[in-house]
């Protein structure tokens, strides 16, 4: 019978402690979540230096409208450059995400999607994809303007034909953090943490 009464109030201490250890570590895991800022976008070293103009690129859509990419634009609206490619999965999983961003910041933005390479291989994508109703761009020049070299890439122009914001856009979080930069007057969000971390 004592031996009953003594492995029982063990195993009470156990759940006791194992209990702690749960709370220590809920802490613990709330003081990480406070610690780790969103990445945002990751900007790649090598293109156009954000804050400066953009040198202009004449383009013409698959729809055969043309535009000056980077020239000042007369609504002041700013312009997001999304680069994709019909064989990029991470692009065709973002699509919808730039449908939705493009209903939410139409007061002030533009979406023109832009890639290069087979214009045939190019609409079939619109079409598959349902693209019609965006501005969409095959040009080799101004991938190479931008130096693009990955995917999905990004690029946010403001009215004046400066670069606001620019990176590799792998999800939500990736292509807002783009508006958050312009926002906030900074290359990307991982200069603004590092300026916050360094004062």
């Amino acid at each position: 019978m004592n031996a009953l009464y003594v492995s029982n109030a063990l195993l009470w201490i156990v759940v006791i402690v194992l209990a702690l250890v749960v709370l220590a570590l809920t802490r613990q895991l709330g003081v990480l979540h406070e610690r780790i800022a969103p990445a945002g976008a990751l900007m790649l070293p090598k293109g156009p230096n954000v804050g400066e103009p953009i040198s202009p690129v004449a383009v013409t859509t698959l729809g055969g409208a043309a535009l000056d990419i980077g020239a000042p634009r007369s609504d002041g609206r700013s312009t997001l450059l999304l680069f994709v490619s019909p064989t990029c999965p991470v692009c065709k999983t973002l699509l919808p995400v730039v449908r939705s961003s493009r209903e939410q910041e139409r007061g002030w933005l533009e979406i023109i999607l832009a890639s290069d390479g087979d214009e045939a291989e190019h609409r079939r994508y619109i079409e598959a994809q349902g693209l019609a109703s965006f501005p969409y761009v095959n040009s080799a020049p101004l991938g190479l303007a931008l130096q693009v070299g990955r995917l999905p890439y990004a690029a946010l122009i403001d009215g004046a034909g400066v670069l606001r914001a620019r990176g590799l856009v792998n999800s939500r979080e990736h292509l807002e953090s783009l508006f958050e930069a312009k926002r906030l007057g900074v290359a990307s969000l991982q200069d603004y943490f590092a300026s916050r971390a360094g004062s």
